[in-house]
């Protein structure tokens, strides 16, 4: 049902780019565009309904009708990206060295730790007056 909603959608966007595509203009000339006497006015006559206008009209219907009905559909599955990561531990790979470069230089020899003194250091006693 789903899959077959989303085809439908498909379709009908691609209709509706092609049946606005076709139509022809309305007061696209430059008088229209600096309010010239040939443009239509916002509530002024209209000729009559061309058969573009009205496959417009319904073709704009069944997108917004579509467009509602998924996304209702989409939110009522109620999943997430993340729903199927819960409860389960991350996957982690043992640690590994990276590999070193066959030409890099060898390392210089380890040192032996130093060690510590035996006894922390006094502060020197200052004698009474």
């Amino acid at each position: 049902m789903y899959t077959l909603l989303v085809v439908l959608f498909v379709i009908v966007c691609l209709f509706l780019i092609m049946v606005v595509l076709l139509q022809q203009g309305k007061g696209a000339d430059v008088a229209a565009a600096f309010g010239g006497a040939s443009s239509q006015t916002s509530f002024g006559p209209r000729g009559t309904t061309t058969l573009m206008h009205k496959l417009t009209t319904g073709s704009f219907v069944a997108f917004v009708t579509l467009s509602i009905l998924l996304s209702v559909l989409t939110a009522r599955r109620g999943r997430s990206v993340t729903s199927g990561l819960k409860g389960k531990p991350p996957a982690s790979a043992p640690a590994t060295t990276p590999a070193s470069p066959a030409n890099a230089a060898p390392k210089p020899a380890e040192k032996a730790p130093v060690p510590a003194p035996a006894s922390a250091p006094q502060q020197p006693v200052q004698p009474k007056k």
